[in-house]
Parts: structure tokens; sequence; C-alpha cells
């Protein structure tokens, strides 16, 4: 795993767009079916829009029917990370970049099975790098 990568606010908002930084850095959620990999079926990476941190596989990606890119699993061990997010009254289980500790989304126990995890995460929190042919 790499070093952690540690940017003051100024810069990540030099470097993502206005809904990037609202999402990834103040831990926002884009609205349903309106991100651009909740309906994307290409194969490759999904990388970390903040670093480029490969986060996710292709192959682990599935359709939740809740309108955001949900995986069955990350990349790696390593990829992301969790933490416990309290707000809005309820207690769920917040993701982000292992690497650069963006807000990725959250961590749900209704996955498909065997493993029954689904990763729901934010297309803006995303990047795509597709498998060359």
């Amino acid at each position: 795993m790499a070093d952690k990568i540690r940017k003051s606010e100024l810069e990540w908002r030099m470097i993502l767009s206005a809904e990037q930084f609202r999402v990834m850095r103040s831990h926002g959620t884009e609205r349903a079916f309106g991100g651009r990999y909740w309906d994307h079926h290409a194969d490759g990476l999904y990388l970390c829009a903040g670093c480029g941190q490969p986060l996710f596989s292709s192959q682990a990606k599935f359709d939740s029917g809740t309108g955001w890119p949900s995986f069955t699993e990350p990349l790696t061990d390593v990829a992301v990370e969790t933490s416990t997010d309290r707000k809005w009254f309820i207690v769920r289980v917040e993701v982000h970049c292992a690497t650069c500790e963006a807000h990725l989304g959250h961590l749900f126990d209704d996955g498909p099975t065997p493993g029954g995890m689904r990763y729901c995460i934010n297309s803006a929190s995303l990047d795509f790098s597709a498998t060359e042919e």
C-alpha cells in the first residue's frame, strides 16, 4: 500500500470538480440514477477520482437497483477502508479510499450471495480505466 496522500482543502478544490469535492471531501451523496457509472457496463477498473488508486473491478459490479454503482467487494483488501457514520440518526458503515481518505459511499449487508455485501459508491468518487483488448 502506498503512503497516504494528504492535501489542503484548497488543493483538493483545485483538482476536483465542485460535485466531486462535495461528495469526496464533504461526505455528500449524489442523486440516485444521476451519476455517470450507475448503469455502466464496460470491463475495467474503477479508480479513486481524487488520487487514481484502483478501488473496484467491473467483475465485482452488479445492478443493485439503487441507482448507484454497487460492488460486491473491493479490488484488494487494502484498497478501501471503513468507518462508522452516525449522521442522520442512523449508524452506517462509510467507505473511503485507503490512500487519500476520500468519501466513496457506504457498505451494506444486503448484497448478493455468497458474500452478501453491497459497496454502494458515488459515481462522483470514481474514474474508470477500461481493460485493453
